[in-house]
């Protein structure tokens, strides 16, 4: 389905590459042996490496042609730099239609036998990812398209201002076609929008005032809009002349005005005439075949087979524990009350929260350096990335999420970015600013991504594809893996860690509670608001996006169980042989698998360093 988020926050995964000290993590088939009993080594073929190799690149370019917008992502700089692409229905059907004669091919032209390990793990995941794609085409038309976290009418502009990059006039050019262009997409969009609705495939009623929101943000504004202030900022840097700045910038006013507003309007004119026969209900179970779609979606978020209600009860029994963790910190800190009397503390006292913006940055960039200095303790490879942190811009963060990373560019044109919501300071408890840096930058999404982003030997599917439940649930680990670092010195961030974790733990329960159980709004709201300390205005905004994203929030509490479980595994069955730098390189190396995958690696390398620790014992006989 066309979604701008889905290209802006997409995960990758990387490549398998050696970890000091060890060797490359393998899956459970690199020690196996082969069909015709020939060990893996004596099999593989390396002229089927290369053309392996070919065909993955050419399945690369194939989907770069039907994408401008992954282009520019990936810091591709062409001749379709000033338009949106083709965002029509047909367009992700030859998507799919294009990885099923890819897949096809890869059957027919390769035996998995004769690949070297990480070229076997290539070859498993396409055709594994093809298979999700597959399962979930019944519902490719299911998706809101537009909805308060993500639709051109936010994530149009957000592209503009955030990855199209002007270093030279046509750049320039490209940013004022790409204007134009919105004269042709936002119409196509809203007709897409329309034909969903005749179908009974619509947001909530509740929805419709933030995205009309977002469009009166950009139409009021006038000429001085977030877009074209960026336009003039942008060019106003250009080695060029002042008549050719000029020149430029009178274009591009010209195309917002001629081109962008008359489509925006008749986008807000058809959101207004859909919010008045929107229905009142919030879970998908109301769509056509609600029950059904719902399941596939956890069953691609979890990368499992549980059900609504296994899902459920996971969250319940882990809501439950940390309740208990959390009043050993009450009583750390010599507070009197209920657990709820502690969470209303937390929630209301102005000590918990920044006085700034300023503050609130100063303070994350603070905790982000102490942890890089540590880092390589804990990590073998590490992020060559800058990593910037941003506020998210005015035009948006009203209806934003309240933090989230965008990768680096490939080329090193663009660094990692960690937003952070700063509308509502009120709402970004300081209590849990370590726990969301860590999450967002290091060791969380930017170690992991920009590792993924610079091993450029794998097939570009792996280095730029995506598995939720394990790069969410790395970044839950990681919040976690702080506290082992020795960090959250004080209880109250320590509480906040905990409250993080809650949130995750409770979004098994209100995410199955609105989509299979029925939950309206308020109920989750009410759920939300007696077992987690966070405030309001945060829990109504992450209950709102779980209306519209069903099951995706189950992925983080999923993956990081997942991590957990294969960790404790090692330390089990190595004993003094754990290390930590050995464990977490195997975990990333691989990439965002599916978590079955990842287990395999995890044994893998517990296997290889039993033979290692077996080996050395045999010398020292």
């Amino acid at each position: 389905m066309f979604r701008f988020a889905m290209l802006a926050a997409s995960t990758s995964l990387i490549a398998a590459c050696a970890a000091p000290g060890d060797s490359a993590p393998a899956t459970a088939s690199t020690v196996a042996v082969a069909k015709d009993g020939a060990a893996e080594s004596d099999m593989h073929d390396e002229d089927a490496s290369k053309r392996l190799a070919a065909l993955f690149e050419e399945y690369d370019r194939a989907e770069l042609e039907l994408s401008p917008l992954s282009k520019a992502y990936r810091g591709i700089i062409d001749e379709d730099y000033g338009t949106w692409g083709d965002v029509s229905e047909a367009n992700d059907d030859a998507r799919l239609a294009l990885k099923r004669q890819t897949a096809a091919r890869l059957r027919a032209e390769f035996d998995p036998y004769r690949l070297d390990a990480q070229d076997r793990l290539s070859y498993r995941l396409f055709l594994r990812d093809l298979a999700e794609d597959e399962r979930l085409e019944p519902y490719d038309r299911h998706g809101y398209l537009f909805n308060q976290m993500f639709g051109q009418q936010s994530q149009g502009p957000a592209f503009l201002i955030n990855i199209h990059r002007i270093g030279e006039p046509a750049h320039a050019e490209a940013y004022i076609s790409r204007i134009a262009d919105t004269a042709r997409v936002i119409p196509e969009l809203t007709r897409q929008s329309r034909e969903r609705a005749a179908d009974g495939i619509m947001p909530p009623k509740w929805v419709y005032p933030y995205v009309i929101g977002d469009i009166d943000n950009l139409l009021g504004a006038g000429m001085d809009n977030a877009i074209l202030e960026d336009f003039r900022d942008k060019v106003g840097k250009l080695d060029i002349d002042a008549a050719a700045k000029a020149d430029l910038i009178s274009r591009a006013d010209a195309a917002w005005r001629d081109q962008a507003v008359p489509a925006y309007r008749a986008l807000r004119e058809e959101m207004v005439r859909q919010q008045a026969i929107a229905p009142t209900e919030d879970g998908v179970w109301r769509l056509p075949d609600g029950a059904n779609y719902y399941a596939a979606k956890l069953e691609q978020y979890t990368n499992s087979k549980l059900s609504p209600d296994e899902v459920h009860q996971i969250g319940l029994d882990n809501v439950a524990r940390i309740h208990g963790e959390m009043r050993e910190i009450m009583d750390k800190v010599g507070f009197k009350g209920s657990l709820q009397d502690f969470f209303r503390y937390t929630r209301n006292d102005p000590r918990f929260f920044a006085k700034s913006r300023e503050e609130y940055l100063a303070k994350a960039n603070a905790a982000l350096e102490k942890m890089n200095a540590a880092l390589p303790q804990y990590f073998g490879i590490l992020p060559k990335d800058p990593l910037v942190i941003k506020p998210v811009e005015a035009f948006r963060e009203k209806s934003a999420g309240k933090a989230f990373y965008q990768s680096p560019a490939p080329d090193g044109s663009r660094p990692g970015i960690y937003y952070v919501n700063l509308y509502d300071l009120n709402a970004m408890s300081l209590n849990e600013l370590e726990a969301l840096a860590y999450h967002e930058g290091s060791p969380g999404h930017h170690l992991q991504r920009s590792i993924q982003t610079a091993l450029g030997e794998l097939p570009a599917f792996r280095r730029f594809g995506g598995e939720t439940a394990y790069s969410e649930g790395w970044g839950l680990y990681s919040e976690e893996l702080g506290k082992d670092m020795g960090f959250y010195t004080d209880p109250y961030s320590d509480f906040g860690r905990l409250g993080m974790e809650l949130w995750r733990a409770a979004r098994l329960v209100v995410d199955t509670g609105i989509h299979h159980k029925r939950w309206s709004r308020e109920q989750a709201i009410a759920y939300l608001t007696e077992n987690t300390p966070n405030p309001d205005g945060d829990i109504r905004k992450a209950i709102e996006r779980y209306i519209v994203m069903p099951g995706q929030a189950t992925a983080y509490m999923i993956g990081k169980l997942k991590i957990i479980e294969l960790r404790q595994q090692a330390m089990d069955e190595l004993g003094d042989d754990f290390d930590w730098r050995g464990f977490h390189d195997t975990v990333l190396a691989s990439g965002p698998v599916p978590l079955d995958m990842l287990e395999e690696n995890v044994e893998a390398w517990i296997e290889r360093k039993k033979v290692m620790r077996g080996a050395i014992m045999d010398d020292r006989r």
